[in-house]
């Protein structure tokens, strides 16, 4: 008789906490209301954008001409010596792979 009352309240404690885990998880499936879909977000013309250099605001035209700007203009030279640097950091990090028993 233990053993019936025993079996029985693990199968209704059982029952109990597996209701209670899936009772959300039909809700939680769903985007929020206020969301907009993606194939709608895809669609629509951005007009306002973001400098890629300090992230300032920018209109069209401003983010046009900045891009203008940026292709035309030649990017920026290092100095010779930061250069040379850069150059044996990366053989030392190729010998450290190829001999990892040295100590560089």
């Amino acid at each position: 008789m233990k053993w019936i009352r025993l079996f029985i309240l693990i199968l209704g404690s059982s029952i109990l906490v597996w209701l209670s885990g899936n009772c959300g998880n039909l809700v939680v499936a769903l985007p929020p209301a206020e969301d907009i879909p993606e194939e709608i977000l895809r669609t629509e013309i951005i007009i306002d954008a973001r400098s890629p250099i300090d992230g300032s605001p920018l209109t069209a035209a401003q983010y046009a001409q900045l891009q203008e700007q940026l292709q035309t203009s030649p990017p920026r030279k290092l100095d010779p010596t930061i250069r040379q640097n850069i150059f044996l950091i990366r053989i030392r990090s190729l010998l450290k792979q190829l001999f990892p028993f040295l100590n560089l």
